[in-house]
């Protein structure tokens, strides 16, 4: 972190960095202004926080970005005078309180309150001179439809322009999302100390919770994913009361853990208890070359069909019928505010619709495989492109089975 004695993340940069992103996607795609309800895109363009009470209910809290312009936060309630102390890089004349109708709960008021939302929007487009653009919206809602169209507001397309600028991240991003890398090291270090036979996966993951938020910096930890035995084929991705027993894998996954904003995921294979059989050991190698041949094939340049190409067919390996089947068993996901920015890498899609890897993109690529109600396995790694190859940012017990007594 930042002191008076090293920079470290230069938090002031990663706003400019982004907002600057933000508006040259707007221009690309001739918005002359974006309407953002996802909480990613809300603190991309803004770097303010959505409450973890406050997310997934569109509406209670909202940014506008016109163009070239900083952008308007209309803030839950009188929340907003936080933000006139703690983020002076928005005007606090465009700090505003929020129109809410919660997703319609609130009955017949919905339309009332539409009505205040729209206005108000209104207003801004007008002020700014772009109420003859095209407005970008990430999300809608069934009660925007009709006052939009009520009051001639052209809306389209908002999310692909804010996936695009998310897509690559600057120097100061890729330092914080290392930090992230090293948290999930230290975090299956300490499973490795902590998990034994006899426990359940709940209080594995418990533990798991715990240390996560024990750290400075820590906002949510949306998962920690404890599969065992035969929860772990398919892959549950969940975790429950089940005991482990002596003996059995036990798949762990740091999964969307948000330090700064920024977030994770990388699975560990745990044997518990005992050493893996012959199969269990020959099931993870053949997940473990999936990985690593995927891995080895990302760079700057490439495509993620020749990502994906590394990654056998669902039906060559499970016998399923369709890709879709095997959804997330083969898998790369963007990293970043989100859990799925830019690029998501799939048989399903990848090989036939590809996308170029270029420096800046963070992400996380992932195998999985096994035994239907027996046992699974399952590695996935945290990297970032460079401008010559890849860095690493996952990096404990990267190849083995994990085996603790």
């Amino acid at each position: 972190m930042s002191t008076d004695w090293k920079e470290g993340i230069n938090w002031d940069a990663v706003r400019k960095w982004r907002l600057k992103r933000a508006h040259e996607a707007m221009k690309r795609h001739g918005l002359g202004a974006l309407l953002l309800f996802y909480d990613e895109n809300m603190r991309y363009v803004s770097s303010t926080l959505t409450p973890g009470w406050n997310r997934l209910k569109p509406g209670l809290r909202y940014v506008v970005l016109i163009e070239d312009q900083p952008p308007i936060v209309y803030e839950q309630g009188d929340i907003g005078f936080h933000l006139e102390a703690h983020n002076p890089w928005i005007p606090k004349e465009n700090i505003r309180y929020s129109y809410a109708w919660i997703k319609g709960a609130v009955g017949p008021a919905s339309t009332q309150q539409v009505d205040k939302f729209t206005r108000s929007l209104i207003n801004d487009l007008e002020a700014a001179g772009v109420n003859d653009k095209p407005l970008g919206v990430d999300f809608i809602d069934i009660n925007l439809v009709g006052a939009f169209q009520q009051h001639g507001i052209e809306w389209t397309d908002g999310m692909t322009p804010m996936m695009e600028a998310r897509a690559i991240k600057s120097p100061d991003e890729v330092k914080a999302f290392s930090m992230v890398g090293s948290i999930c090291d230290y975090v299956h270090y300490e499973i490795t100390n902590f998990i034994k036979p006899g426990m359940t996966e709940n209080q594995v993951a418990a533990f798991g919770f715990e240390k996560l938020y024990s750290i400075p910096g820590m906002e949510d930890v949306e998962d920690v994913i404890v599969s065992s035995g035969p929860n772990a084929w398919p892959n549950w991705r969940n975790f429950s009361d089940r005991m482990i027993r002596p003996g059995e894998l036990v798949i762990v996954d740091l999964a969307a853990l948000t330090w700064n904003g920024f977030k994770s995921c990388v699975y560990r294979t745990y044997c518990v208890g005992g050493k893996p059989t012959d199969e269990m050991q020959r099931v993870y190698d053949e997940a473990h070359k999936w990985l690593w041949d995927s891995i080895d094939a990302t760079g700057p340049g490439v495509t993620t069909a020749d990502v994906a190409s590394k990654w056998p067919s669902a039906q060559e390996v499970w016998g399923y019928e369709e890709e879709d089947q095997a959804a997330a068993n083969l898998w790369g996901h963007g990293l970043g505010l989100a859990q799925y920015d830019p690029p998501v890498i799939s048989r399903i899609w990848s090989l036939d619709h590809p996308v170029e890897i270029r420096p800046g993109m963070t992400f996380a690529l992932e195998t999985q495989h096994g035994i239907l109600h027996r046992f699974g396995v399952r590695l996935e790694e945290m990297l970032y492109v460079t401008d010559t190859g890849i860095e690493m940012v996952s990096t404990y017990k990267s190849h083995e089975i994990i085996a603790v007594d």
